[in-house]
Order: structure tokens, then sequence, then C-alpha cells
């Protein structure tokens, strides 16, 4: 017997959904109807690159850095931690890192109180984010991908994008738009796969964890 558990940690895309401010919004709607005489449903979809659950490539903040359809799915695919920083108020500090036994985890994915946020039909700008030392410890730890549970990992408007940099500038990928209500702490198996769109900054993804 399979005993298995999947649990699904994306986002449903629809229209009007919460997208983070200046970026496309996702608009969804019909262009064949079985109603109006087509043969079959088609639906035509407009939205931004890092629309809901989405992986942020290298390229995002350096061009000629790569791609979203060049990363590697070893990384994207693989063994990864989900750790419990609800205690974090205003940002997370490289102390909270640093009080996690972390040990050869090379993907992590933080939980915080924004999974909360998911239930607020529009965008958040109290969402708590990765302070950039925080950032910079998860390099020098050798983690390979890094998540978080709303739609920035940075704080809102930032001026440096210096967690973007630090992580997506030592070859980190970041996974973005995460729910992880009733995802408890612990190791888990990760499948992350994200549009394979040629020479793209970033894209939506399905995220998966298998317990």
């Amino acid at each position: 017997m399979d005993n298995r558990k999947i649990i699904d940690i994306s986002v449903p895309v629809f229209s009007g959904m919460a997208s983070y401010p200046g970026d496309p919004g996702a608009e969804i709607k019909p262009y064949l109807e079985i109603s109006r005489g087509s043969v079959a449903n088609i639906s035509q979809l407009k939205l931004g690159s890092h629309t809901g659950t989405h992986i942020d490539a290298p390229r995002h903040f350096k061009d000629g850095a790569m791609p979203v359809d060049e990363l590697s799915l070893d990384i994207l695919v693989g063994p990864a931690r989900v750790v419990d920083m609800s205690r974090a108020e205003s940002s997370i500090s490289r102390d909270d890192i640093e009080n996690e036994d972390l040990g050869s985890v090379s993907r992590l994915l933080i939980k915080t109180t924004n999974s909360a946020l998911w239930e607020k039909p529009d965008f958040q700008r109290d969402y708590v984010p990765l302070s950039s030392e925080a950032a910079d410890y998860l390099v020098e730890l050798g983690v390979s991908l890094v998540g978080i549970d709303y739609l920035s990992i940075e704080r809102f408007k930032s001026d440096t994008h210096a967690v973007h940099h630090a992580l997506l500038g030592s070859g980190v990928i970041v996974l973005e738009g995460i729910d992880l209500r009733g995802v408890e702490t612990g190791d888990y198996q990760l499948v992350c796969l994200p549009l394979k769109i040629r020479g793209g900054d970033g894209a939506p993804a399905r995220a998966i964890l298998i317990a």
C-alpha cells in the first residue's frame, strides 16, 4: 500500500487574484465555449511571470543570467525541510535561521504568519520577508532553493533588493507564493515545476510536498 501523502502548496490562479503591486494581474476568460457553439472550451490566460506560486530565476534581477527554462530539475525536485518562523514579526533574521538545525538541508521552505494572508483577497503589504543578513547566511550554508509563503521574499518596495541579489546572484532558486497553511514542520519531498518559458525571468509553478 502506498502511504504517501501529497500536499499541494500552490495557490490557485484566477482573475483578480492578489498580485504584487506593479506586476501584471491575472486575467482568465473564455476564448471558445461549448455553450456558444464551439466544439470545446478553451480559455485565454493573461498573467505575469511572477503570478501566484512561482519561481524566480537568476535572470529576474540580472540580464544574461540563467533563465527559468534552464534551471536544474535536480534542484526543483528533492528533499526539503519546512521550518516554522511564525515568531518573526517584521522580518526573518539571521538569528532566526541560525536557531534552526538545518544540517545538510539544501531546500528550505519557510512558514510564517504570511500563510494566513492568503485568506485576504487583496495584496497585503505587511507580510514577513527574509532579511538580507538571513539571505547571506543561507548562501553560506549552501542552500540551493528557498521558499516563502507570500508573493515576495523581499520586504515590500525594497530600494536595494539585497535579498534577491544575494540569493539569485549565488544561484539559489527562489520559490515564492507558496501556501503552507496546515503544513507541519519537518522533512518532505518537494516537487516544484515552473512553466518552461524560454528565456524567462520566472514562471508560475505547481508545487507539492510528498510526506
